[in-house]
This record gives C-alpha cells, sequence and structure tokens, in this order.
C-alpha cells in the first residue's frame, strides 16, 4: 500500500512538473516527454498491470482536477487506456523489451489522444498530426523505457514473465 502511493505521488508531482515547465524550445504543440509514464513503466514491471492502470488513472482523475481541468482528464484518460493496453498486451506475450514495451506505449498514448481530438473536435482532421507524434512517440518512449529499465534493475524488481 506505502509503495502504490508513493508511485501515485510520484506520478503526479513529474506531471505537475511538466505543466508547470512546458518544452518551450520545442516548437511542436502539445509535446511532453511524459515524465509521469517513467512511474507507470515502474508500477507495470514491479507490481501488476491491474496496479499500474490503478495508478494511472487515479493520477489522471487527480492531476485533472488539480491542475488541468475537464478537458485534460479527457486527453490523459484516451492517452492512459489506449497506452497502457497496449503495453500491457505486449509485456504479456514476453516477447518484447521494456524498450518496446515503452516506445509502443508512447506511440499508442498519443494515437489515444488524436482520437479523443477528433471526437472532441468532430474532425478527422487531426490525424494529419499523427507522423509527427508517431516519432516523438517513439522517442519518448525510448527514453522512458530505458530510464524504467535503470530503476527497475537499481530497485532489483524487474520481473520477466
Amino acid at each position: 500500500m506505502g509503495y502504490t502511493a508513493v508511485l501515485i505521488a510520484l506520478a503526479m508531482i513529474f506531471s505537475y512538473i511538466e505543466a508547470v515547465f512546458p518544452f518551450s524550445w520545442v516548437t511542436l504543440p502539445g509535446f511532453k516527454i511524459g515524465i509521469a509514464n517513467l512511474v507507470i513503466v515502474v508500477a507495470m514491471y514491479s507490481m501488476d498491470f491491474k496496479m499500474a492502470l490503478g495508478i494511472n488513472v487515479l493520477r489522471v482523475i487527480l492531476v485533472g482536477f488539480l491542475f488541468t481541468g475537464a478537458f485534460g482528464i479527457l486527453y490523459s484518460m484516451g492517452g492512459c487506456v489506449l497506452s497502457l493496453s497496449g503495453m500491457g498486451l505486449l509485456k504479456k506475450t514476453g516477447k518484447f523489451s521494456i524498450l518496446g514495451v515503452s516506445m509502443a506505449g508512447g506511440v499508442l498514448h498519443n494515437t489515444g489522444q488524436l482520437i479523443v481530438a477528433a471526437i472532441i473536435l468532430t474532425s478527422t482532421k487531426t490525424f494529419f498530426y499523427f507522423p509527427v507524434l508517431l516519432f516523438t512517440g517513439m522517442g519518448t518512449g525510448l527514453v522512458i523505457g530505458y530510464m524504467s529499465y535503470i530503476i527497475l534493475s537499481r530497485l532489483k524488481l524487474m520481473q520477466f514473465n
């Protein structure tokens, strides 16, 4: 229970940091590294899928109420559910490294947010932005996956099954 609470708090802190310190040097609209996803990947590998899902959903709701508002909750939840579902399936196959799982999560998170945007805006034109988000999702997913691997190996909690 204590470990879960620490992970929720860390995910919220990381989300807050990204909200307060936007990456203004990056000229891509809506770009974030997604450092809160570091906590989610660590949770998925050190605990289980259900706990990671619970932590992520709770983080999205709490951060939404505290910092981002209703639209923030909608966009984040779309990304959260799709990315975590995909990461859970890939991890379960045992054929993907933590880097591959995290990269897929980054791409799926962006895809989930584009789907929400298309629904809210009632336009499929949002998907023209997908090629950009594909590469940024892969890149940020790779960084998050590598950082997660380092953390898990140092915590000696890495589970390969």
